[in-house]
C-alpha cells in the first residue's frame, strides 16, 4: 500500500508560514495601535484636567502670567494632541491593511486544505478500489485452487 503524500504539501506549509507571519504582524499592529490610542487618550485626560484646573484657578484669581502659562501650555498640548491623532489614524489604517492581508492568508490557506481533503478522499477512493480488486483475485484464485484439487 502506498502512502499519502499531499502533492502541494510544500506550498501548504510556505502558505501556512506566511499566515503565521501575518498574524505575527497583525498582533503587532494591533499593538502599536492601542499604545497610541492609548497615549492620545492619556493627553486629552491630561488636557480636559488642565481645563477643569485653570478653570478653577480663575475661578478663585489668578495672575496673567499664569494665565499666559496655562494657555501657552495648553496650545502646546492641543499641538501634541493633533501630531498623536494623526499617528492613530495611520495606526489604525496599518492595522486594517495588516487585518486583510491576515485574511487573505488565512483564505489561502483554507484553499489549499481543503483542495488537500478532496485528493485524499480520491485517494482513499483508489486504495479502497485496489483492495477490492485484489481481494476478487485472490478469491478467484482461491476458488480455482479448490476446483482444481
Amino acid at each position: 500500500m502506498i502512502t499519502y503524500t499531499y502533492r502541494f504539501e510544500k506550498i501548504l506549509v510556505i502558505r501556512e508560514q506566511e499566515k503565521s507571519e501575518s498574524e505575527i504582524a497583525y498582533k503587532e499592529s494591533v499593538r502599536v495601535f492601542e499604545e497610541i490610542a492609548t497615549k492620545l487618550y492619556e493627553l486629552l485626560k491630561k488636557k480636559e484636567d488642565l481645563i477643569e484646573y485653570q478653570q478653577e484657578r480663575l475661578k478663585i484669581g489668578s495672575s496673567i502670567d499664569e494665565i499666559n502659562h496655562y494657555a501657552r501650555f495648553i496650545d502646546s498640548m492641543e499641538k501634541t494632541i493633533v501630531d498623536v491623532q494623526q499617528k492613530v489614524v495611520q495606526a489604525r489604517a496599518k492595522m486594517t491593511w495588516q487585518e486583510q492581508k491576515l485574511l487573505e492568508k488565512n483564505l489561502e490557506v483554507r484553499k489549499f486544505e481543503k483542495m488537500r481533503e478532496k485528493d485524499f478522499e480520491v485517494y482513499k477512493e483508489e486504495q479502497e478500489r485496489i483492495e477490492a480488486i485484489r481481494l476478487d483475485e485472490l478469491s478467484s484464485l482461491a476458488y480455482n485452487k479448490r476446483e482444481i484439487r
